[in-house]
């Protein structure tokens, strides 16, 4: 069963300027609703539709939805039980899976979740032949190799930049944000990008992170201070790469953010931005690295990944960038990636 909103929905000018495009969302737990509930506020696609297996949890979300998208863009809402209901979308947004436990790494969701994808993303393919699909399931990167290996079997020629998961788009966030609350400065303004793995082997790439046009080695407070030494900026990995346990522990999953961070990759993809964003992708002899998904800053358009950029690392993150390789490369092999 699908359900549909109305078509005469009041439009705003966001929703207007996104008439043609349609977003599918695939999984109506906390994460996709939440993508969903994000992407309707802002305005990132003109329809979106909502697909899960579960008839009345899907049919309450899309009701629920839909009753709140006059009040905010105007987004067309739809959604069931019917996998037709994501057909001709543009971009799919795949956050169906085992949610992460407390205590339970991303890694060690791998195996059934790359199970479920093997299901799934056949019958999506035959419903949005075209779209950029985009992986929000954990572990992310792990199964971003899962979905280019199952969607070659369909389509040898489907292009390699339309699969790509969320990467550490989010942990770049909460980078950003944590970086704000000790400098004072707007987090908008702070550029700096977590890397590789998302989980628990990414890192910073200190080495280019700025405050506005200052390197983040060189920022002083107002007492003259440099406080971002080696050990502080360890302990900032440290704490970003630990955030959605802690969230994990005290709410029961992470959800809100994320769902920011998929409607913000969204529109890069539906408005061509060709933002750069770190994503992640399977690499190809990247500073040495192939036969992985990892987070790089990327040029995100209406193709999804139109490129990687090579962007310089020092000795450090070099080292930390292959030994992140190495750990996403183990699982892989387990799994006979």
């Amino acid at each position: 069963m699908t359900l549909t909103s109305s078509p005469d929905a009041p439009r705003t000018r966001a929703a207007q300027s996104a008439r043609s495009t349609k977003l599918a969302v695939i999984g109506a737990g906390a994460v996709g609703s939440s993508v969903a509930y994000a992407a309707m506020l802002r305005g990132s696609a003109r329809t979106i539709a909502l697909y899960d297996l579960k008839t009345d949890k899907v049919r309450a979300e899309v009701l629920d939805l839909a009753h709140g998208s006059p009040l905010a863009s105007g987004t067309r809402i739809i959604g069931g039980d019917d996998i037709s209901c994501v057909a001709g979308a543009d971009v799919v947004v795949i956050t169906a899976g085992a949610a992460q436990q407390p205590g339970q790494t991303r890694l060690d969701l791998a195996g059934v979740n790359v199970g479920i994808l093997r299901s799934l993303l056949p019958q999506l393919l035959e419903q949005a032949p075209d779209a950029v699909y985009v992986l929000v399931t954990n572990p992310c990167d792990v199964l971003t190799v899962a979905a280019q290996q199952i969607v070659r079997a369909y389509d040898p020629a489907f292009p390699d930049g339309r699969i790509l998961s969320s990467g550490t788009v989010l942990d770049t966030s909460r980078l950003r944000n944590l970086l704000s609350w000790m400098t004072g400065v707007d987090a908008r303004s702070i550029h700096a990008t977590i890397v590789g793995e998302h989980g628990d082997s990414e890192f910073g790439l200190w080495s280019s992170a700025n405050i506005g046009q200052v390197p983040l080695a060189d920022w002083a407070d107002e007492n003259g201070e440099r406080p971002f030494d080696l050990d502080r900026l360890h302990a900032l990995e440290q704490e970003v790469a630990g955030a959605a346990y802690e969230v994990i522990r005290g709410k029961g999953a992470t959800n809100l953010a994320i769902g920011v961070a998929a409607a913000r990759i969204v529109e890069a993809i539906l408005r061509d931005e060709r933002a750069v964003l770190p994503v992640s992708t399977p690499l190809t002899d990247y500073h040495g690295v192939s036969g992985v998904a990892m987070s790089v800053p990327s040029v995100v358009g209406r193709h999804g990944v139109e490129r990687t950029l090579d962007v310089p690392m020092d000795e450090r993150e070099l080292a930390a960038f292959a030994r992140s390789a190495d750990a996403l490369r183990a699982v892989q092999e387990s799994l006979g990636l």
